[in-house]
């Protein structure tokens, strides 16, 4: 039985702000210091502890034994080489240890009414599939895996349980670490890091293999790969020598791929590996024989952090105001537009143009330079405007039915008094919900999604699907992120963290930085009356509002920049 499932991917925060340099036939990460030693398989984390569970006690019991078995899935040598000891010599050869792992907090073993058939009932915490995808459960989450022993040469032995393994949450944040492994956005212009958890000394095989079969399911349709459908790895191992991953693929996909794809491909296999400091380079190969990337001119590397720029839009004196190195300018060539009471204003990062909500917050306005301000939809309450990369901006609020619905409009592609081309959406997963936030990630292929759903809060990350010509299409199941109820305000940070918070006017606020990893969210510095929230570019760039004027996060507390301007926004 299991309750409140939450899939996301997962890792640590990475912030990168590097270019890959591709070279002929071997790219290479670049980095200082040694290449180091040839060896059959990359490592990882050389510096984890080794785990040496016992093997079976003559004369144990079966509850014993099945403890122990799981108790052994801390040894991962030899593919679980003492685990397999608690088996049947048939189940032994066909049980997969890789094909999930359990995590939990604590477990029992409980008989049945059948002679020798047993549980093993777990408090889950998470779920691993093979592909590094974590499933968060919450505590209380019951998970009952069954177990049939029978004797053999007068010892008990486990004669049926399902594949994978089970161990403490303590023991696995030892043995496992999380990891980015990078996809592209549609256009290949920026890359998308999808969190995995994998064993910390198995860890270039493990990227790699998770790499070919794909991203994680709330960036399926969202993202793209280098590598085509059906491309596999032909060795059981990715070697490391002299610093060279050799990834060795099926010969047909990668002959048969374009120069361009097999550059997309080592590209996307060097941002994988920067994590592992004994990879230096990249090497691709067709059932063993070197295949040499060649350099075209046309395709440049990802960006792997796309940046906002320094200036934030802001309301000031009921007007839209341009907030930039601690200074308010008017915004260029743009109608006053006081009357409409413009509150919660949002810049898009890609062309000159703005949107707003009015002062009850119910109609959203965009407005180009200049032209009047034009009313886009109007819905009883509205969540703040977000623009994305693609210059579609976004709000969300209830529909004609009352249903809630994702709304996007491309103001900048429509003639002087034409059409906006307008899309709406009707997410299942947001049914019934009130959304209080909806922000489009920097590079425009995931949002953040804050709703209530009967006084519980949800925070969430959807990856977002769009047609060939780049107009939203959908929004995927997304997964959700661990932070404290209530949270009713968020914005992105970087690619791996946003910054939540629950206003109060009068109370003390703690934002808390949430990574897109299973790790547990950072409280920043309480501030009293802190209402609003903007980020710009890492941690050192997040903004609080108050009625005392805009603060800056500075080391363990906040700072006083400006008195008057309201609801800041970076472009985006």
């Amino acid at each position: 039985m299991r309750r409140g499932p939450r899939r996301f991917p997962v890792l640590l925060l990475a912030a990168f702000a590097a270019v890959v340099l591709v070279l002929s036939s071997c790219a290479q990460i670049p980095r200082s210091g040694p290449v180091g030693k040839s060896k059959e398989e990359s490592a990882g984390n050389l510096n984890v502890p080794d785990f040496f569970p016992p093997p079976p006690q003559p004369g144990a019991g079966p509850e014993t034994v099945i403890e122990d078995f799981y108790g052994a899935g801390s040894g991962y040598a030899d593919d679980y080489a003492v685990a397999r000891q608690y088996l049947t010599q048939s189940l032994s050869v066909s049980w997969k240890s890789d094909k999930r792992t359990l995590v939990y907090r604590k477990a029992q073993v409980v008989p049945t009414s059948v002679e020798n058939e047993f549980r093993y009932e777990l408090d889950l915490a998470y779920a691993v599939d093979a592909d590094g995808v974590a499933t968060h459960y919450p505590e209380g989450t019951l998970e009952s895996i069954p177990v049939t022993v029978e004797q053999v040469d007068g010892e008990w032995r486990m004669s049926q349980v399902p594949d994978g393994t089970a161990i403490p949450e303590q023991t696995f944040r030892v043995i496992y670490g999380a990891y980015p492994i990078y996809f592209y956005d549609p256009g290949f212009d920026y890359a998308v890091p999808d969190y995995r958890w994998f064993i910390k000394k198995k860890t270039v095989k493990a990227m790699t293999s998770a790499l070919l079969a794909g991203p994680a399911p709330y960036l399926r349709g969202a993202v793209v790969s280098a590598f085509p459908s059906g491309i596999r790895l032909v060795r059981e191992s990715v070697p490391v020598v002299s610093g060279a991953a050799q990834v060795d693929l099926s010969a047909k996909e990668l002959v048969e791929a374009s120069a361009e794809d097999r550059q997309r491909m080592q590209n996307q296999l060097l941002l994988t590996f920067r994590t592992q400091p004994d990879v230096i380079s990249v090497q691709l190969r067709a059932d063993q024989d070197l295949v040499r990337v060649e350099d075209t001119g046309a395709v440049l590397p990802p960006v792997l952090e796309k940046s906002v720029p320094a200036r934030q839009i802001v309301v000031s004196n009921g007007e839209l105001a341009r907030y930039e190195n601690n200074r308010l300018t008017p915004l260029p060539d743009m109608q006053p537009v006081a009357g409409l009471g413009p509150q919660e204003p949002a810049e898009s990062p890609a062309s000159k143009s703005v949107a707003f909500l009015n002062g009850s917050g119910s109609t959203l306005y965009s407005m180009l330079p200049g032209q009047e301000p034009r009313p886009l939809t109007t819905r009883s309450t509205l969540t703040r405007p977000s623009f994305s990369l693609q210059d579609w901006v976004w709000t969300a609020g209830p529909g004609a039915n009352g249903g809630t619905q994702v709304v996007a409009f491309k103001p900048s592609a429509a003639a002087k008094g034409g059409a906006v081309p307008a899309v709406s959406l009707t997410p299942r997963w947001l049914a019934g919900r009130s959304v209080k936030e909806f922000r489009v990630s920097r590079e425009g292929t995931r949002a953040l999604v804050i709703s209530e759903l009967r006084g519980r809060t949800s925070i969430q990350v959807t990856g977002i699907v769009r047609n060939p010509d780049g107009s939203p299409r959908g929004l995927t199941s997304p997964v959700t992120l661990e932070a404290s109820n209530g949270v009713d305000h968020g914005v992105w940070v970087n690619s791996a963290t946003v910054v939540v918070m629950k206003a109060s006017a009068s109370g003390n606020v703690a934002p808390e930085l949430v990574p897109l990893t299973t790790g547990l969210p950072q409280q920043l510095p309480a501030w009293p009356g802190l209402t609003g929230l903007s980020a710009g570019n890492g941690g050192d760039e997040i903004y609080g509002q108050s009625a005392a004027g805009l603060f800056q996060r500075v080391g363990n507390g906040w700072e006083l920049q400006l008195k008057g301007p309201i609801d800041p926004a970076f472009p985006g």
